[in-house]
C-alpha cells in the first residue's frame, strides 16, 4: 500500500504516465472530470496534456485504455489545442484500439475519430484511416472501413472527400475476409448514397456476383438526397438551421434550398484515375497504319480502341496520334476501318474532354465530310464521335467549320450537318448561343428548310426548333423575319418536341440561383423571351458575353420592333417590370377615335379644334391639356386623342402659341397614357416637321423625348432619323440629330441599331449645310462614348478634312465615361441593372465589330504559302511571313476562316531564328485586330503556344509575346485563356521566365474579371511552388498575384490546396495566404455602372468620410491631418480614391505604367507586421557588413505591397541612375505623401543604406538630400524613428561620416545634427560611440567630435550606459596614432570638462602620463571662455519620454527647432570655443563669471560684473520670464506632464470650437481620475483663465455668426460648464482658484446667465440651468477668502460700470448673501483682514450717501448684512482684522463696525462699564488681549508645510506694524534651526520690501496691501499674506540675488536707483486699485503662447524657481537634483574665494 499513497500525491498528468496501471486509471479517470470542468478552450491547462493524449489511446492495460479513451475523446472535444495531435491520436486509435477486442473500446476510438472530423481536422483522420485499409489485421480494415462510413454518412461528401476512398475500394470487394467485403459493400451503398451514378464506372471492374448485390442494394436507397446530419465547427450556422428543420418536423421549402447545398454533384470523371496511353501505343502504331494492307491498319486501330476505352486518359500530346486517325477518317477507303478511326476519336475525346478541345478544329471538318457515306454503322460512328469532340469545345470554335461545310453539294452532308447543329444546340443555354452565333447559323438553316432535299428540310426544321427552344423566340425571331407562316409553324412544332440536354429545369434553376430579384416579378408576360433570359442569368454569371438581362432598352438590339407578346410558350419572365410590356393596337378609324375622344373631352373643345379663331384653338387646347391631366392612365384612348390633335389643321397648324400647346399636349399624352407606337406613328412625322422650329423646336423634342420614354428609344430614334432624312429641311435635319445625341446620353445605348444610324450619319456627312455637319459630328462624338474606337473604322474612307474633325470630336470625347441612362429606366425594374448594363457596353462594342465588312482570305492561304513558312531555309521562311503579313493588311478586316495558317505559324513560334519569331508574334498580333472576337476559336491551337513563347530568354522576344497575348486577351476575354489545363500545364514548366511572366501577366487580368472559370484552381500548385523558387523574381511576381488568386477562388479554396504541400512549405504558404488575405482586393463592380456613376458616385463618396470623421477626431488635434487618415480608411469602402490618399487595395496593376498615383500605399500595420516578423526572426535582421542579395531580395519583396511598382523597378535597378531618378521622385512627393513615407518609413531607410554601400557620388549626394529634407519632414511631424528603423539606419549613416569627400562628411554631420530630434541623443550615442571603433581614422575622429557636440548640448545625460565608461571610452582615442582623431579625443573630453568640472578626471579613471599630461595642457589652453550656450541638461528626460507619453501627438516644434540650433551654434563652434560671447541669461551666466574670476585681480571685478549687469539690465533683451504657478509640493513626476498640460489649456481658449471642445474633453478625463487629478494642481488658474476666455469668445464671436451652427455652441457650452463642474467638485483644485480670476470667472458666468441668445436656443434652458448649478459649485467649493474677496470687487465694478445692468449687479449681490449665509461654517477659515480690506475700498469708492444714491436700496443692505453677520460670528475681535487697511480714516468702515458692535454689546446687555469712554478703548483692550492669539496663530501657519511663507509675510508684517511687540517666547521653544530660518526668512522679505517698495509707491499701490493686489503684468514674485498659490518667479528673484551677490562681494548697491527698476520697464504706467485677473491675462496668454512655441523647453530661465527661506536655491522640479546640487556648490565656492 506504501505504493499507493506515493502515486496518489502526483498532480494528474504524472499519474497518467505513471508505470502502475492503477495510478494511470486514477490519472484518466481525473483528467476526465478536468477536462469536462475547464470552460476556457484556450486555458493553458491543455496544453500540458498534449504530449499524453497518445499514450491515453494507447495504454497496454485495457481497463486503463477504455477510461483513457474517454478522457482523450472529451479532450478532443474541448481542448483549442487538441488539432495538434490529430496525426498520432488517430494512428494510435486505428492500430492499439481498432485491434481491441471489447466493442466499447472500437465504438470510442471511432467517436474519437470523428470528434476530430468536427475539430476541422478530417483530412488527417482521413489518411490515418485510409493507411489502416493495407493493415494486415482484418478487424482493424472493418474498423476503419465502417469509421469511414459513419463519417461520411454524418458529414456528407462535401467533407469526407470520395476520391481516395473509392480508389481502395475495388481491392476491398477482392479481400478473403468476409467480414472485409460486407463492410465494403456497406460502404458502398453509403458512398451510393451521396453520388449515384457516378459511382458505377470505378467499380465496373468488379466481380460480377458482387456487382449485382450492389446493384440490388442501390436500388433500395430512397431516392430523397442525402442530408449533412453533423457539422464541422466552423457550420454552426447550418447546424441551427438543420436543427430548426428538424423541430419543423422537415420543412418542405428548407430542404428545398439546402439541395443545392447539401449534394455537391459528382462528376465520376473525377473520382477516375487518368491513364496514360501514349506510351502504350504499339512501337510500330504509325507505320503500320500508314501500312498498304488493311488488316496491319486494322490492327493498329484495334490496338488504339483497346486503350481509349479508359474513361479518364492522361493529359499528353496527342497531335500525331489525332492526325493518324483523321487521316484514316479522311483518307480511307475501307469504311469499316474509317468507323473504327471514328470510335477511336470519340474515345479519345471522351477520355480528354477539354484537354481535346485543341484537335476540334482539325477533327471537325474531316468528319463532317465523311458524312457523305450511306452507311449506318459508319454514319452512327461519325455520329458518336462528332457528338463526343463537340463536348470537348465550344460551337463558337468550330461554328466555322460547320458553316464552311453547309453549302456542300451533298445532301446527306447537309443533312447530317444539321442533325449535329440540332444535337448541338440542345447542349447549349442562351448564353453560350449568343446572337453573333446564332445569325449565321440560322441563315444557313433557312437555306436549308428550302432544300429540295426532304431529309436535308427535316433536319433544318429542327435544328431551327432547338435553336428556338433553347435562345427563346425573342432572339431567334428577328431571324426567322422572311419565314412564311407554314414553315414557322413547323419550326415551333419541332421546337416543342426538343427534349434539352439541360433539362427544363434551366428556368427554374435561374429563379433558385438568382433568387430574390426573379420571384415577385414571376407575374411579367409570359413567352419564351422571357425563359431566354432567366436561363442567361443562371448560367455563367462570368463577364464573357451573356446575352443582355433586363435592359433598360427593351427589344432586341438591332431594334427590329420586338415580336408581339405572348406568342406561345410560358417561361417565368425574368427581371423586368410588368409595365415593359410592349403597347399594341391596332389603327383605329378616324370615326371611332371621334366616339372615343368624345367620351373623356369637353363638347366645345372638340368643336373648337378646327375654328377658324386661332384664340378658339387656343382655348381648345388649354381645355384639352387640362382634360389629359385629370384623366387616369387606364382610360386615356392615346391614339384617339393625338389623331383629334393630327385632324386638320393638324400639324400645319400657323399660330405658334396653339402649335406650342398642341406639342406640350403630345408630351403629356405619351407620358400620362398607354402609348403605343401606332399613336407614336400618328404624331412623329408632325413632330419632326416642327424640330427645327425656332419657337415650337423645344416642345417638339420634349414631345419626341416622351415618346421615346413610352416606345423605347431604338424604335422612336429609328423612325425620327429616317422621317428627318426623308426631308430636304437641314434645320431639322440637324436639330433631330442633336436631339439624337442627348437623348442617348440620357437613355442609354442599348438596343440601338448602329448600322441604320451609320448610313444617315453618311448622309449627314456630305450634307451642303454645315449645321448638320456638325450635328452629325457631336452625335458621332456621343455614339464613341458608347461604342468606342471602333466607330471610326466605319469613317475610314472620308475626306481627310472631315476625317480630322471627326478625329477632334473623339479625341475630346476620350477618357470620358458614358453618363447613366437617367430616362427610359423608371418603366422597368431597376433590379436588373448589373448584368444588363454591363453587357450593354461590352454588346455593342461587338455589335460594331460585327457590321465591319470582312474578307474571306482563306482562298489566299494556299498550300504553297503554307510549305514556305515551313521551309528549312529561314530566308524563304521569312518571305513566307511577309506574305502573311501583307495579305492581312490589305484585307483590313477578316473572317476567321484562314485555313492551315494556324498550324503553320504555330511552328514558326519556337523556331530557331529569334527574328523570325518576332516576326510571327506580330503577325499574331494583327491577325488578333483583323479577326476582331472571332480569333477565340484559335486559342488552343494557337494563343497557348505564344505562351510558351514567354519562357524565352531573350528580353525582346517575350515583350513582343506579351504584347500578343495581350492584343489577344483584348479580342477574346479571359475565359478562352482560362478553361481547360493549358495554363496549368505551362506555370508547370520550370521555366523562371515563363513563369515570371505568365505570373505577372494574371496579375494584371485577373482583378478585372468578375468570375473566372475553376479550371483556374489547377494552376494554384503551381502557383504555390513558384512562391518557392530559386529565382527571386519569380518569386515576387507569385506573391503578388497571389491576392488576385485568392479574390476569384477565395481563402478556403487557397488554403486547401496546400495540403499536399510539404509541412515546411505548407507554413510558409499558409503565412503568405494570410497576408494576402489582409491585401485582397474586392471583386471589381460590374463596369458598366463604374462608367456610368465615376462622377455621380465617386464625388460624395469623396467628401463624405471627411465630414463623418470631422466630428470624432479623438484626441489627435493637430491642424486636419486626421480627418484625411480617417477619410482614407472610409473611403476604401467606396472604393474611390480621397484626393491623390491611397486605397488600400493593391492598385490595379494597370496604375503601374502611370505615374500619375501615389508612390507609398498605406497598408494598415504593415510597418508592425514587419516589424514583428524581424523580431520572431521570420526574416532577416538588417544588420551586414556589406549587403548580400538576400537581403536586397527580402527588401524587394517587403516593398512591393507598399511601394508604387514602377517606383520599385527604378529602385532595384541595376543602373545607378534610376536610383537616381528613384530619389528625385521620392523627394518630389515628400510633402504630399507624409503618411506613406512614415507608413513605409522602414523600408525607405533600409533601402538608402544599400545606397551607402554604392560608389556613385551622385547618387550618395542625393541620398544624402532626400535624408535632410526626410528627417526635417519628420520633425514636423514630431514622428520618432522606432528602434527598429534606428538601428537598421544609424550605423550604416556613421559609417558615411569616414567618407574622404568633406562635403559628404558635411552634409552626414547636419543629417545626425537633425537626427537628435526623431531620436533621443542618449540613443543615438551608443550607436556613434560604436563608430569611434571603426579602422577607418577619418571615422573615428568626426564621431568623436560628434559625441562631443551631443555632450556639449545635452549635458552628461546622454552619455551610456554611464559617463565613466563613455569617458574611459572615449579617453582610450587620446593615444590614437592617428593626430586628427587625438585631437578629436582630447576636445570631445575638454567639451566634458567645461561641462562637467573636475569630475571628469575621476570619471576617466587611469591614464597614461603621456595622454593625461596632454589633455591637461589641453584644459589649461582652453581656460574655458565663456560657453556660448547654457548646458541643456534638462533636455533629455522629456524627449525619452515622448515616445510613451499619450500625447506625443501634441508634441511642439518649438524645442527641436531651438535645440538643432544649439547644436548647430556648438558644432560650428566645433572646439574653438572663443566666439563672441551671446546675451548671457540673467543667473546662470553670473555664476559662471563669477566663479572663474577667481579673484584674481580685485580692482577689474567692479567693471568686470558692472559690465554683465548692463547686459542684464537691457530690456530689450530680457526675455519675458514664464510664469508658472507651482504648487510647495509639486514633485518631479509632473515635469512633462505640466506642460503637456499647458500645451492643453493653451488650446481651451482656441478660436476653433472643435480644438477647444477636445482639449476640454481632455481635461474633463483628467480631472475625472482621482489618481490624475492631482496633476492639475498648480495650473488651476490657466484653466480658468482660458475658460472665460473662450466664454467670452463665444458671447462675442461665436454667438453673432450667423453661420455658425448652434448646436455646435451648445456643445461647447456643456463642455465648458460639465469640466468646470467636474473641477469644482474636488475641493483641493477648487481652492486654488485666485480673487482675479474668480472674479473673471463669475463675471462670464453671469454675463452667460444674462445672456437672452442663449435662452433662444433649443437647448438654452439646459445650459442657463447647468450654469446656476455651476455658480453654485464655485461659491461653496472655492477659496472662501477669494471668492467674498472676488464678489466684492465683482460689485465695485458692476455699479461703477454705467453699462452693466443692474440684473448683473442685482445676481453678484445674490451670490453675496448665499456666501452669508454660509459664513457660520466658513468663518474660520476665512483671512477676515483680506475681506474687511476689500470692504474698505469698496466703502472708499462707494461711501454710504454714495450707495444711498443708487436706484436699488440692495447693495448698501448687501454691505450692512454682510458686515453685521461678521460682527455677530467675530464679536469683538473683529476690529483686530483691520491689520491691512493703511489710513483706516478713508472709510467710514470703523466706525461702522464699531457701532454695530455696541449695538451688539447694549443688546447682549454685557455692556463693559468702559464703553462709555469710546469704542477706541475697545479696540485697544481688544488688541491688546488679542496680541497672544495672533502670534500664536502666525506661528503655526509658520510651523505648517502649506503656510509658512504666508506666515513669515504675516509675522514680518505684525513686527512692522507693533515693533515692539515680543516674538522671543515664541521662538525661544522652537529648535535652533527654525528660529535661523524664521530670521533669515524675515530678512528676505524685507530686502524684497525695499526693493519692491519703490515699485509698489511709485504706481499707487501701498507695499501692505500689495499682497491682496499684486498687480500680475509687473512679474513681481508675491510672498505675501494672501497669495497662497503658488510662487510665480519673476526677474525681481534674481535681482535680489544678485544685490546679495553685490553685497558679499563689497559692491554697493546704490547705483541701483540710477537706472529704472527692471520690474518697472515691464510694468504699465498705471494701475488699477482693485486687483484684477484682466492683467494678469494678458501676462498669462503671452506666456501661453510662448509655452506652445518653447513646449518643453527646460533652459534654466523657464525653470520655475520659488524662493524657499534660502533665497539661492533653485528648486525646479523639473531639473535633476544634480543640478540642484551642483548650483549650491558652485555658490559654496564662490563664497568662499571671496571671503
Amino acid at each position: 500500500m506504501g505504493d499507493d499513497s506515493e502515486w496518489m500525491k502526483l498532480p494528474i498528468d504524472q499519474k497518467c504516465e505513471h508505470k502502475l496501471w492503477k495510478a494511470r486509471l486514477n490519472g484518466y479517470e481525473e483528467a476526465l472530470k478536468l477536462f469536462q470542468k475547464i470552460d476556457d478552450e484556450k486555458s493553458p491547462e491543455w496544453s500540458k496534456y498534449l504530449g499524453l493524449i497518445k499514450k491515453f489511446v494507447t495504454d497496454s492495460n485495457a481497463v486503463a485504455q477504455l477510461k483513457g479513451l474517454e478522457a482523450a475523446l472529451a479532450y478532443v472535444e474541448n481542448a483549442h489545442v487538441a488539432g495538434k495531435t490529430t496525426g498520432e491520436v488517430a494512428s494510435g486509435v486505428v492500430n492499439k484500439v481498432f485491434n481491441q477486442p471489447k466493442a466499447r473500446a472500437k465504438e470510442l476510438g471511432e467517436d474519437i475519430c470523428l470528434m476530430y472530423i468536427e475539430i476541422e481536422k478530417g483530412e488527417a483522420v482521413q489518411e490515418e484511416l485510409l493507411k489502416g485499409l493495407d493493415n494486415k489485421n482484418p478487424k482493424i480494415i472493418v474498423a476503419c472501413i465502417e469509421t469511414l462510413r459513419k463519417a461520411l454518412s454524418e458529414f456528407g461528401s462535401k467533407i469526407i472527400s470520395l476520391k481516395p476512398i473509392i480508389k481502395v475500394l475495388p481491392k476491398l470487394f477482392e479481400s478473403r475476409e468476409k467480414a472485409v467485403r460486407d463492410e465494403a459493400k456497406l460502404l458502398a451503398v453509403e458512398i451510393y448514397r451521396w453520388i449515384r451514378d457516378a459511382l458505377r464506372p470505378p467499380l465496373q471492374n468488379i466481380n460480377s456476383v458482387q456487382l449485382k448485390e450492389l446493384e440490388e442494394e442501390w436500388i433500395k436507397v430512397s431516392s430523397a438526397a442525402p442530408k449533412q446530419t453533423r457539422f464541422l465547427r466552423s457550420q454552426q450556422e447550418l447546424k441551427a438551421k438543420f436543427e430548426q428543420q428538424q423541430g419543423l418536423g422537415g420543412d418542405a421549402d428548407g430542404g428545398d434550398d439546402d439541395e443545392e447545398e447539401a449534394v455537391p454533384q459528382v462528376d465520376a470523371y473525377e473520382l477516375l484515375e487518368a491513364v496514360e496511353i501514349l506510351s502504350k501505343l504499339p512501337k510500330d502504331f504509325y507505320e503500320k497504319i500508314e501500312a498498304k494492307k488493311w488488316q496491319e491498319r486494322k490492327e493498329a486501330l484495334e490496338a488504339v480502341e483497346l486503350l481509349v476505352k479508359n474513361p479518364k486518359l492522361e493529359s499528353g500530346d496527342y497531335a500525331d496520334l489525332v492526325k493518324a486517325l483523321k487521316k484514316v477518317v479522311g483518307k480511307d477507303t475501307n469504311v469499316m476501318l474509317v468507323a473504327l478511326a471514328a470510335k477511336c476519336l470519340a474515345g479519345l475525346a471522351t477520355g480528354l474532354r477539354k484537354k481535346f478541345g485543341q484537335y476540334a478544329g482539325h477533327v471537325v471538318p474531316t468528319i463532317l465530310e465523311k458524312f457523305k457515306e450511306k452507311k449506318p454503322q459508319v454514319v452512327q460512328a461519325l455520329q458518336e464521335a462528332i457528338d463526343a469532340i463537340f463536348l470537348t469545345t465550344t460551337l463558337q470554335n468550330i461554328s466555322e467549320d460547320i458553316l464552311a461545310v453547309m453549302d456542300n453539294k451533298n445532301p446527306t452532308i447537309k443533312q447530317q450537318t444539321s442533325l449535329f447543329i440540332a444535337r448541338s444546340f440542345r447542349h447549349c443555354t442562351p448564353s453560350t448561343l449568343p446572337k453573333s452565333l446564332l445569325k449565321p447559323f440560322c441563315a444557313a438553316l433557312l437555306k436549308h428548310i428550302n432544300d429540295s432535299a426532304p431529309e436535308v428540310r427535316d433536319a433544318g426544321f429542327e435544328a431551327l426548333g432547338t435553336a428556338l427552344k433553347v435562345a427563346g423566340e425573342k432572339a431567334v425571331n428577328p431571324f426567322l423575319a422572311d419565314v412564311d407562316k407554314l414553315k414557322l409553324d413547323r419550326i415551333k412544332e419541332c421546337a416543342e418536341k426538343v427534349e434539352l440536354v439541360y433539362g427544363k429545369k434551366a428556368g427554374g434553376a435561374a429563379e433558385k440561383k438568382e433568387g430574390k430579384p426573379i420571384t415577385g416579378k414571376t407575374t411579367a408576360l409570359p413567352g419564351p423571351a422571357g425563359d431566354k433570359e432567366t436561363k442567361d442569368a443562371a448560367t455563367k454569371p462570368g463577364p464573357l458575353k451573356k446575352a443582355s438581362v433586363a435592359k433598360p432598352g427593351g427589344p432586341p438590339k438591332k431594334g427590329k420592333p420586338a415580336t408581339a407578346a405572348g406568342t406561345g410558350g410560358a417561361g417565368p419572365k425574368g427581371k423586368k417590370g410588368p409595365e415593359t410590356k410592349e403597347i399594341f393596337e391596332s389603327e383605329l378609324s378616324i370615326e371611332v377615335c371621334e366616339e372615343k375622344a368624345a367620351a373623356v373631352l369637353p363638347a366645345s373643345c372638340i368643336q373648337q379644334l378646327d375654328s377658324g379663331n386661332w384664340k378658339e384653338r387656343l382655348a381648345c387646347m388649354e381645355e384639352f391639356q387640362k382634360a389629359v391631366e385629370l384623366m387616369e392612365r387606364s382610360e386615356m384612348p392615346c391614339q384617339a386623342l393625338v389623331r383629334m390633335l393630327a385632324k386638320k389643321p393638324g400639324w400645319k397648324e400657323t399660330n405658334f402659341q396653339v402649335m406650342q400647346m398642341k406639342l406640350h399636349i403630345v408630351a403629356l399624352i405619351a407620358q400620362k397614357g398607354n402609348f403605343s407606337k401606332t399613336s407614336a406613328q400618328v404624331v412623329l412625322d408632325g413632330l419632326v416637321d416642327k424640330v427645327g422650329d425656332v419657337k415650337c423646336g423645344t416642345n417638339a423634342k420634349e414631345a419626341m423625348t416622351a415618346i421615346a420614354e413610352a416606345c423605347q428609344l431604338p424604335w422612336t430614334a429609328e423612325q425620327v432619323v429616317a422621317t428627318a432624312f426623308s426631308q430636304k429641311n437641314p434645320k431639322n435635319q440637324s436639330e433631330t440629330l442633336n436631339w439624337l445625341s442627348n437623348a442617348i446620353k440620357e437613355f442609354g445605348f442599348s438596343g440601338l441599331n448602329v448600322k441604320a444610324f451609320i448610313s444617315n450619319v453618311k448622309t449627314a456627312l456630305a450634307a451642303t449645310n454645315p449645321a448638320v455637319r456638325t450635328s452629325a459630328i457631336t452625335l458621332l462624338g456621343v455614339m464613341y462614348l458608347y461604342v468606342g474606337p471602333s466607330l471610326r473604322m466605319f469613317f475610314e474612307d472620308e475626306k481627310p478634312a472631315l476625317l480630322s474633325q471627326i478625329d477632334a470630336e473623339f479625341e475630346k470625347m476620350q477618357g470620358q465615361t458614358a453618363p447613366a441612362p437617367t430616362r427610359g429606366i423608371s418603366r422597368h425594374s431597376v433590379g436588373g441593372g448589373d448584368d444588363g448594363e454591363e453587357e450593354e457596353q461590352e454588346e455593342v462594342g461587338n455589335d460594331v465589330v460585327d457590321l465591319l465588312p470582312r474578307t474571306d482570305i482563306g482562298d489566299k492561304i494556299t498550300a504553297e504559302l503554307v510549305s514556305k513558312i515551313g521551309d528549312k531555309n529561314w530566308k524563304i521562311r521569312k518571305e513566307g511571313l511577309d506574305e502573311v503579313t501583307s495579305i492581312i493588311n490589305e484585307a483590313k478586316f477578316i473572317q476567321p476562316n484562314i485555313g492551315e495558317l494556324p498550324a503553320a505559324l504555330k511552328g514558326r513560334l519556337n523556331d530557331s531564328n529569334k527574328i523570325l519569331v518576332q516576326q510571327t508574334l506580330s503577325i499574331l498580333q494583327q491577325l488578333a485586330t483583323a479577326m476582331g472576337p472571332n480569333i477565340k476559336q484559335y486559342v488552343k491551337n494557337l494563343g497557348i503556344p505564344v505562351i510558351t513563347v514567354l519562357g524565352d530568354s531573350k528580353n525582346n522576344v517575350r515583350a513582343a509575346a506579351l504584347a500578343t497575348v495581350n492584343a489577344w486577351a483584348e479580342q477574346t476575354g479571359m475565359k478562352e485563356w482560362l478553361e481547360g489545363e493549358d495554363l496549368s500545364e505551362e506555370l508547370k514548366k520550370e521555366n523562371p521566365f515563363l513563369r515570371q511572366e505568365l505570373l505577372g501577366w494574371l496579375a494584371e487580368k485577373l482583378p478585372a474579371l468578375r468570375s473566372v472559370p475553376s479550371d483556374l484552381l489547377l494552376c494554384v500548385p503551381h502557383l504555390y511552388s513558384c512562391l518557392e523558387d530559386r529565382n527571386g523574381d519569380v518569386r515576387k511576381k507569385a506573391q503578388d498575384a497571389l491576392p488576385f488568386f485568392m479574390m476569384h477562388l477565395g481563402f478556403e479554396k487557397m488554403a486547401k490546396a496546400t495540403g499536399k504541400l510539404k509541412p515546411t512549405s505548407k507554413d510558409q504558404v499558409l503565412a503568405m495566404l494570410e497576408k494576402a488575405k489582409a491585401n485582397m482586393p474586392a471583386k471589381p463592380a460590374p463596369p458598366a455602372k463604374a462608367s456610368s456613376r465615376g462622377v455621380g458616385g465617386a464625388a460624395p463618396a469623396k467628401f463624405q468620410p471627411a465630414s463623418a470623421f470631422a466630428d470624432d477626431l479623438g484626441s489627435n488635434t493637430m491642424e486636419s491631418k486626421p480627418d484625411l487618415k480617417k477619410a482614407k480608411a472610409g473611403g476604401l469602402s467606396s472604393k474611390t480614391k480621397v484626393q491623390g490618399k491611397k486605397v488600400l487595395s493593391k492598385p490595379s496593376l494597370k496604375e503601374d505604367d502611370d505615374k500619375s498615383g501615389p508612390i507609398f500605399i498605406i497598408v494598415p500595420n504593415g510597418k508592425e507586421q514587419r516589424m514583428r516578423e524581424e523580431k520572431a526572426l521570420k526574416v532577416l535582421k538588417w544588420n551586414f557588413t556589406t549587403p548580400r542579395d538576400e537581403y536586397i531580395e527580402q527588401l524587394k519583396t517587403q516593398m512591393s505591397t507598399c511601394v508604387a511598382k514602377w517606383l520599385q523597378d527604378e529602385m532595384f535597378h541595376a543602373d545607378f541612375q534610376h536610383h537616381n531618378k528613384a530619389l528625385s521622385v521620392m523627394i518630389e512627393h515628400l510633402e504630399s505623401e507624409k503618411d506613406g513615407v512614415i507608413s513605409c518609413l522602414d523600408l525607405i531607410l533600409k533601402w538608402l543604406t544599400l545606397r551607402f554601400f554604392d560608389t556613385n557620388t551622385s547618387v550618395l549626394m542625393k541620398a544624402l538630400e532626400y535624408l535632410k529634407l526626410l528627417f526635417n519632414l519628420l520633425s514636423q511631424e514630431e514622428y520618432h524613428l522606432t528602434e527598429n528603423e534606428a538601428s537598421s539606419f544609424i550605423p550604416y549613416l556613421i559609417l558615411k561620416v569616414g567618407e574622404p569627400k568633406d562635403v559628404i562628411r558635411k552634409d552626414v554631420r547636419a543629417i545626425l545634427n537633425r537626427m537628435c530630434l526623431i531620436y533621443p541623443a542618449s540613443k543615438m550615442f551608443p550607436f556613434i560611440m560604436e563608430g569611434t571603433k571603426s579602422k577607418n581614422s577619418k571615422q573615428r575622429a568626426e564621431c568623436l567630435e560628434e559625441l562631443g557636440c551631443l555632450v556639449e548640448s545635452y549635458g552628461m545625460n546622454v552619455c551610456q550606459p554611464t559617463p565613466g565608461k563613455a569617458l574611459k571610452e572615449m579617453a582610450t582615442h587620446i593615444g590614437d596614432r592617428d593626430n586628427t582623431v587625438r585631437n578629436a579625443a582630447l576636445n570631445t573630453i575638454v567639451t566634458v570638462y567645461n561641462v562637467h568640472g573636475d569630475q571628469v578626471f575621476k570619471l576617466i579613471g587611469n591614464l597614461s602620463e603621456k595622454d593625461m599630461s596632454m589633455l591637461e595642457e589641453r584644459i589649461k589652453r582652453s581656460a574655458k571662455r565663456p560657453s556660448s550656450a547654457p548646458v541643456r541638461q534638462a533636455e533629455e528626460k522629456p524627449q525619452r519620454t515622448q515616445n510613451m507619453s499619450a500625447n506625443a501627438s501634441m508634441m511642439r516644434k518649438g524645442q527641436a527647432e531651438d535645440m538643432s540650433s544649439k547644436l548647430n551654434q556648438n558644432r560650428n563652434m566645433g572646439s574653438h570655443p572663443e566666439t563672441t560671447h551671446t546675451v548671457p541669461r540673467e543667473f546662470q551666466l553670473d555664476l559662471d563669471e563669477i566663479e572663474n574670476d577667481n579673484g584674481t585681480v580685485r580692482c577689474e571685478m567692479p567693471a568686470l560684473v558692472q559690465h554683465k549687469l548692463d547686459d542684464i539690465f537691457e530690456p530689450v533683451l530680457i526675455p519675458e520670464p514664464k510664469i508658472r504657478a507651482v504648487s510647495p509640493h509639486f514633485d518631479d513626476m509632473h515635469s512633462n506632464t505640466a506642460s503637456t498640460i499647458n500645451f492643453v489649456i493653451s488650446q481651451v481658449a482656441s478660436g476653433d470650437i472643435n480644438t477647444s471642445i477636445q482639449a476640454l474633453t481632455q481635461i474633463d478625463e483628467v480631472l475625472k481620475q482621482e489618481d490624475k487629478a492631482e496633476a492639475m494642481s498648480g495650473h488651476i488658474d490657466q484653466f480658468l483663465i482660458a475658460t472665460f476666455m473662450q466664454l467670452r469668445l463665444i458671447y462675442n464671436t461665436h454667438m453673432a455668426d450667423e453661420k455658425l451652427d448652434k448646436d455646435e455652441i451648445v456643445r461647447l457650452y456643456s463642455c465648458i460648464i460639465g469640466s468646470m463642474i467636474t473641477l469644482f467638485q474636488i475641493e483641493s483644485l477648487a481652492r486654488e482658484a485666485s480673487t482675479g480670476v474668480l472674479k473673471d470667472l463669475m463675471h462670464g458666468l453671469i454675463t452667460l446667465m444674462l445672456d437672452s441668445r442663449v435662452e433662444d436656443l433649443e437647448e438654452g434652458e439646459q445650459v442657463i440651468r447647468s450654469v446656476n448649478l455651476l455658480v453654485v459649485k464655485v461659491l461653496e467649493k472655492s477659496d472662501q477668502t477669494n471668492i467674498l474677496s472676488a464678489l466684492l470687487v465683482l460689485l465695485q465694478d458692476s455699479l461703477l460700470a454705467t453699462a452693466s445692468s443692474p440684473k448683473f449687479s442685482e445676481l453678484v449681490m445674490k451670490c453675496l448673501w448665499r456666501m452669508v449665509r454660509l459664513l457660520p461654517e466658513t468663518i474660520n477659515s476665512i483671512n477676515l483682514d483680506r475681506i474687511l480690506l476689500d470692504i474698505h475700498i469698496f466703502m472708499k469708492v462707494f461711501p454710504k450717501e454714495k450707495l444711498k444714491q443708487c436706484k436699488s436700496e440692495f447693495p448698501i443692505r448687501t454691505l450692512k448684512t454682510l458686515l453685521h453677520t461678521l460682527c455677530k460670528l467675530k464679536g469683538p475681535k473683529i476690529l483686530d482684522h483691520l491689520t491691512m487697511i493703511d489710513n483706516k480714516n478713508e472709510s467710514e468702515l470703523e466706525a461702522h463696525l464699531c457701532r454695530l458692535m455696541k449695538h451688539t454689546m447694549e443688546q447682549t446687555g454685557k455692556a463693559d462699564k468702559d464703553t462709555e469712554k469710546g469704542a477706541s478703548r475697545i479696540e485697544e483692550k481688544a488688541s491688546k488681549a488679542k496680541v497672544n492669539d495672533i502670534l500664536a496663530e502666525i506661528f503655526k501657519k509658520i510651523g505648517s508645510k502649506e503656510n509658512t511663507k504666508e506666515g513669515l509675510a504675516e509675522l514680518y508684517e505684525y513686527k512692522k506694524k507693533y515693533s515692539d511687540a515680543d516674538i522671543e517666547p515664541f521662538l525661544k521653544n522652537s529648535s535652533q534651526f527654525f528660529q535661523s530660518y524664521v530670521e533669515r526668512g524675515l530678512r528676505l522679505i524685507e530686502t524684497e520690501r525695499e526693493g519692491k517698495g519703490r515699485i509698489a509707491t511709485s504706481t499707487g499701490i501701498s507695499p501692505q496691501m500689495e499682497g491682496t493686489c499684486v498687480p500680475a503684468s509687473t512679474h513681481t514674485v508675491s510672498s505675501s499674506i494672501g497669495n497662497t498659490n503658488g510662487e510665480e518667479v519673476g526677474p525681481s528673484v534674481y535681482l535680489e540675488r544678485l544685490k546679495i551677490l553685490r553685497q558679499r562681494c563689497g559692491l554697493d548697491n546704490a547705483k541701483q536707483e540710477d537706472r529704472p527698476p527692471l520690474t518697472s520697464l515691464l510694468s504699465k504706467p498705471t494701475l488699477p486699485t482693485v486687483a484684477s485677473s484682466t492683467d494678469m491675462l494678458h501676462s498669462k496668454l503671452s506666456q501661453l503662447r510662448e509655452s506652445r512655441e518653447q513646449y518643453q523647453h527646460l533652459d534654466l530661465d523657464s525653470n520655475q524657481t520659488h524662493s524657499s527661506g534660502i533665497g539661492t536655491t533653485l528648486a525646479s522640479p523639473s531639473s535633476a537634483a544634480a543640478n540642484i546640487d551642483d548650483l549650491k556648490k558652485r555658490l559654496e565656492r564662490i563664497k568662499s574665494s571671496r571671503k
